[in-house]
């Protein structure tokens, strides 16, 4: 079964200092009904203005993956890590027992685009941990990269939590094929360009921001259908 959620019906937050789309409830988004999928409790598309961030602010027992698509964001943490995380970088933080964090764009004049998902870890009480790994361009084309996972794929960042996530850089008429499993649940979120998924439900064509949110066995495609450049995608296989 594939739902299709398009990026008009996110919830969007947009204050002078961060823009925001949320794909589930946070913050001052509170909808019962769209609360989570499985184990992923936020996925949210921020765009954070020049010289602006989130100040330091504490987060427990919660596996916190952040994907930078364009810009810098500058993380630090009171576990003594301190980053300037560039586009293409993947950052993981177990917040375990706690973690205090800060999240700043420090450019002068762009604004910096990134993804922040949450997932639920495997138990609670672990030990807070942080790591990033930047992914180029190349790695991420034509293919399904695991960029975080807690099933052990090579080359993949660590999460606490029985769930993969991917980005792809997809050509256009390019496809990729992904076997969706009876008792799990996949999440597909555009990024940018067009794309084709298709299974046994039919066709589905996504524009940026839309997301699909895929159960039950599903012998599922990816198409990249841009007119021009890439699609960018990111897919989240979850519990």
């Amino acid at each position: 079964m594939i739902k299709v959620v398009t990026s008009a019906e996110r919830h969007t937050s947009n204050r002078p200092w961060i823009h925001s789309e949320f794909s589930f409830s946070f913050a001052d988004y509170d909808d019962p009904s769209n609360a989570h999928f499985g184990a992923l409790l936020a996925h949210n598309d921020n765009e954070l203005r020049p010289q602006q961030g989130m100040h330091e602010h504490p987060h427990h027992d919660l596996e916190i993956i952040t994907y930078v698509i364009s810009g810098v964001l500058r993380h630090q943490d009171d576990l003594g890590n301190q980053a300037d995380l560039q586009a293409g970088t993947v950052q993981t933080m177990s917040a375990g027992t706690g973690i205090n964090h800060s999240e700043i764009n420090p450019s002068e004049s762009d604004n910096v685009r990134f993804l922040q998902i949450w997932l639920l870890p495997r138990s609670p009480g672990l030990t807070p941990k942080w790591d990033a790994k930047f992914y180029p361009h190349e790695f991420r084309t034509n293919t399904l990269l695991p960029v975080a996972s807690g099933t052990g794929e090579e080359g993949a960042l660590t999460v606490n939590e029985n769930a993969t996530i991917y980005l792809s850089l997809l050509d256009t008429n390019r496809v990729l094929h992904y076997q969706q499993q009876e008792d799990r649940r996949t999440h597909i979120f555009l990024i940018s360009g067009n794309v084709e998924i298709s299974c046994a439900d039919g066709e589905f064509q996504l524009q940026p921001g839309d997301a699909a949110r895929i159960r039950k066995d599903c012998d599922l495609t990816i198409k990249g259908t841009s007119s021009e450049g890439q699609a960018e995608l990111v897919l989240i296989d979850l519990p």
